[in-house]
Formats: C-alpha cells, sequence, structure tokens
C-alpha cells in the first residue's frame, strides 16, 4: 500500500466540460453527461478512444418521461468502451478514490467523471421523502420529514453551540453572489442580493430561508484525470492533486453533532492537509460543496479555517467575497451559480488553478494573489460522506 506521501502529485485533472445551464428544456440527463464528456475530452485535447475508465456521479431516479440513467447508456451515446466503469448509488463519494486507484497503479491512463441532470426543468424534488402521502422515516412524526429538515436541525443545533445564524449565513449568501456577478454564466449574474432581499425570503425551514438553499439547475460537467507523469508527456495543462482526504461517518443524520472532533469533513481534511504538507495558512481559496450556506460556514470550521468562538468574525463579506484575503466558491458556488454536487466546487477550482476564469479569476482581475494552492470539498448525504481535495498550480503555468 502507498504511503499518503507518495500519492502528493501523482495525478491531475486536465480538462473540465461545460454545458448549458440553468433552465434548459427538453433536454435528457443523458444528454448532459454526454455534453459535458464531449466537452472535458475536447478541453483536454484527446481522443474520446483513450477514455480507459468512466464514472458517473450519482443516480437519481428518472423524471419527466426521461430515460435512467446508466454508464452504459452514456458510454453508448459517446460511442466509447471504457475497460472500467462506474456509477454512485445515493451519496457516497467514492469516485475520487477510485480514480487515484486506477491513474495510479497503471490500469488506466485516462478517466472521465461527470455530472447530468434534467432537475429544473423536469421539477426534481431533492428533499421530498414521502411516498403516496406516507412518511417513509419514523423520524417524521418528530418533523424530520426531509433531507433539508436534517441539515436544519444539524444547523439549529450550531446555533445553540457557537451562536451562529442567519446573521453569518447572510454573509456567505451575498459574497457568492457578489461572485457569480463576475461569472456571466451563473445563475444569478446580473442578479445582485442585498441584506434586506436575505432576510426578506421566505422560511423555508427553521431556521433556513430560500436564499439559504440552492436551487436545481439543469446541466452538467464533467472532469478529466490521469497521471501527473503522462499529463507532462503529453504537454497538457493541469491542476495537480496535492492532496486528498476520503471519509464517511455513516450515522443517523439526527445522531450527528456539528461539535463533533472525529467528523467526516475532520478526517477527511486531515488526511487530505497531511498529504499535501499544508496548513489553512497555506491555502489561496477555497471551492466548498455548498448544498446550505450553513455547509460552508461547517466545512471551513471542521477545516480549522477558524475556531468555533471565531465564526462570526471570520465568515466576513469582506473576508470570503472578490478581494477578500480567502476567497469562497469564486464561480457563485452551488448557491449562485449551478447546482453540478461536487462537480461545481471542483471545476470551478481546477480552472481557478489553470487561470482561465475571465473576470473573477483571482490574481489577475481579482485581488492580488495568483492563487498555487485551492482547497476543493465534496460533501454526501447530511455530513456523512466527505472528500476534501487539494490542488497545486504547475510551475510552468504560473503566470498564466
Amino acid at each position: 500500500m502507498l504511503i499518503q506521501n507518495e500519492l502528493r502529485n501523482k495525478v491531475a485533472i486536465v480538462g473540465v466540460g461545460y454545458t448549458s445551464q440553468g433552465k434548459v428544456p427538453n433536454r435528457t440527463a443523458v444528454s448532459f453527461h454526454t455534453e459535458a464528456i464531449k466537452n472535458a475530452i475536447l478541453d483536454a485535447d484527446i481522443e474520446k478512444s483513450e477514455i480507459d475508465a468512466m464514472m458517473l456521479y450519482r443516480h437519481f431516479e428518472p423524471i419527466g418521461g426521461d430515460y435512467d440513467v446508466s454508464t452504459f447508456t452514456v458510454a453508448e451515446q459517446l460511442g466509447i468502451r471504457p475497460s472500467m466503469i462506474g456509477q454512485e448509488t445515493y451519496c457516497t463519494r467514492g469516485w475520487l478514490m477510485n480514480a487515484v486507484r486506477l491513474l495510479v497503479s497503471g490500469q488506466c491512463e485516462y478517466v472521465v467523471v461527470s455530472y447530468g441532470d434534467n432537475a429544473r426543468s423536469g421539477k426534481r424534488n431533492f428533499v421530498k421523502e414521502l411516498s403516496g402521502g406516507a412518511a417513509t422515516d419514523e423520524l417524521a412524526a418528530y418533523g424530520d420529514l426531509s433531507t433539508m429538515a436534517k441539515y436544519a436541525m444539524l444547523a439549529q443545533r450550531a446555533i445553540y453551540e457557537y451562536g451562529t445564524g442567519p446573521e453569518v449565513w447572510k454573509n456567505i449568501a451575498i459574497a457568492q453572489r457578489k461572485w457569480a456577478q463576475l461569472n456571466p454564466i451563473a445563475a444569478t449574474y446580473g442578479k445582485t442580493l442585498t441584506p434586506e432581499e436575505y432576510f426578506a425570503a421566505d422560511m423555508i425551514v427553521e431556521p433556513f430561508r430560500l436564499l439559504d438553499a440552492t436551487p436545481n439547475s439543469d446541466g452538467g460537467r464533467a472532469i478529466v484525470l490521469t497521471s501527473v507523469e503522462n499529463a507532462k508527456r503529453r504537454g497538457h495543462r493541469m491542476a495537480k492533486i496535492r492532496g486528498f482526504g476520503s471519509a464517511n461517518q455513516p450515522d443517523s443524520p439526527y445522531r450527528l453533532n456539528p461539535a463533533d472532533p472525529d467528523s467526516a469533513a475532520v478526517r477527511a481534511s486531515r488526511a487530505a492537509f497531511a498529504m499535501a504538507g499544508i496548513t489553512p495558512k497555506d491555502v489561496d481559496a477555497c471551492e466548498l460543496y455548498d448544498c446550505f450556506t450553513y455547509t460552508v460556514e461547517a466545512t471551513l470550521r471542521d477545516y480549522g479555517f477558524f475556531k468555533p468562538d471565531e465564526t462570526r468574525e471570520f465568515l466576513t463579506q469582506e473576508r470570503i467575497g472578490p478581494g477578500g484575503e480567502l476567497p469562497v466558491n469564486t464561480s457563485g458556488g452551488m448557491l449562485s451559480e449551478a447546482y453540478f454536487m461536487g462537480m461545481t466546487p471542483i471545476s470551478e477550482g481546477v480552472m481557478q488553478i489553470m487561470g482561465r476564469c475571465g473576470a473573477r479569476q483571482l490574481g489577475k482581475a481579482v485581488g492580488k494573489k495568483e492563487p498555487e494552492i485551492i482547497v476543493c470539498s465534496d460533501n454526501g448525504a447530511v455530513f456523512q460522506s466527505h472528500v476534501t481535495l487539494v490542488l497545486e498550480r504547475e510551475a510552468e503555468q504560473k503566470g498564466v
């Protein structure tokens, strides 16, 4: 078994694929997967026949008369025959570890990972957990009717533990909306957000308002991974994976505690930072999974960027917004750009490392420092599965 340091900078992301996004009617989830993968392959400047492994981000039930999304269907539509295929169920986050193993072992040369869904036009209800009007969970009697309610319970506990709450989450929502104004493809581009508008938003489940939760989006996103050795040989521009960690916390959500010193996010980030040989002080920006504003707060706290009693002081619009000392979710994130699960923050991290973000590019148009280290996160279920990724800029790409 390879020790952690031997995996540092062994794998890189060399291509990112975007699609039409927002509300894109008359499209299937399969079509978004195929579009994203085609564009990622073009971006990596490889042939589709070179894809050895294909992994699809989690499986959802088809909606609106759509096809069921499977790796076989997507591969057939693309006209490829990868040696390895995989598809996540529910919200496990094993794609990164699997991709690294395949590449480091030499079993594969190029791996593509994709997400695609017609969630907005198909009106997918991510939080619905009722069947035929009957609750499927015995906890429904206590108000636990949805995934959103589970996150809300944790957020409510954090208010008690740390004195956080809407005054903090408002800053996260507004800062990310400011980033979205620099991103022409963001769903909220051209739509600013004020504190008054945040507090006037409908309450959806206490303590969350509508603007604390990410909206649905049609579209997809894909990335192509290969070994750093191969990337250099082929002349790919790249975002090197300097460190990574993965951890799970298979506890029922009502048993979770925001003050848990051994949470999945704590363990995943600890492993990633140790492999990368960094601390939070070395990080130039964060691209984080943000299904809720509170998720951003919890992730930064668990990663060690601030202590629990520093929450209100640390999470200001000035610090995490454009021009701040710790830029967070520079595309606008899932809250203000588009909801493609972990592919939203990771693709933005890659694009920032490659220097391809236009008006929001760190070190050029925004802020003073060209990013060398960016930390990304992917979160599954209710803080129960977590991946931390440390991206590093290749020396030859600095100054691009």
